[in-house]
């Protein structure tokens, strides 16, 4: 063939060709949660924290040491006092909330970070039946009071083991809770 016959001839097109070469050694499978802003799906997904407060898990990266969850909260009053250790992202996908600390609200759309070291109080304001938020919380958080004495802590570890607890309560079995393990 010709030279010019050759830069003639169109590269072919491989767009639609998947990767061919493997993942990298060691690289964790990943998550996929069909539905996961269903957020009045299946009920059994939601971990109950009390009676009023329950998260949905997305993913529990044991490894790396962060979450991301769905948090319900269905009453309204203050939830928490506490203090992030690490970077927290958090979408509002239903109802309103703020904190004490700050002159904001979230209400459904709306985006926060809140930096690692933050002390702040959430409130779910009374005219609020329901609150639904995508929290994704690197390290944890150490629950205080107000002047910043530890009264407990909540991480990743915290949320498997409660997960798995629920999952085993109500016949889906511990283990249920490993599919969001990474």
């Amino acid at each position: 063939m010709s030279e010019a016959n050759a830069l003639a001839r169109p590269a072919p097109d491989n767009s639609r060709v998947a990767y061919q070469k493997p993942q990298p050694v060691g690289m964790v499978p990943d998550i996929f949660v069909g539905g996961a802003l269903d957020l009045d799906g299946d009920t059994r997904d939601w971990v109950p924290q009390s009676d009023c407060v329950s998260f949905r898990p997305l993913i529990l990266g044991v490894a790396q040491g962060f979450y991301v969850n769905l948090l319900r909260v269905r009453k309204a009053g203050i939830l928490s006092r506490h203090r992030h250790s690490g970077p927290v992202h958090a979408f509002t996908l239903r109802g309103r909330w703020h904190y004490l600390e700050h002159d904001w609200v979230a209400t459904p759309g709306d985006y926060a970070f809140e930096p690692p070291g933050e002390t702040h109080t959430l409130v779910v304001p009374e005219d609020v039946d329901e609150m639904i938020t995508l929290f994704h919380v690197t390290g944890g958080y150490t629950y205080v009071d107000p002047h910043g004495a530890a009264l407990g802590y909540e991480d990743v570890f915290t949320k498997l083991e409660n997960a798995r607890r629920h999952y085993e309560a109500i016949g889906l079995g511990a283990d249920h809770a490993d599919r969001f393990v990474r």
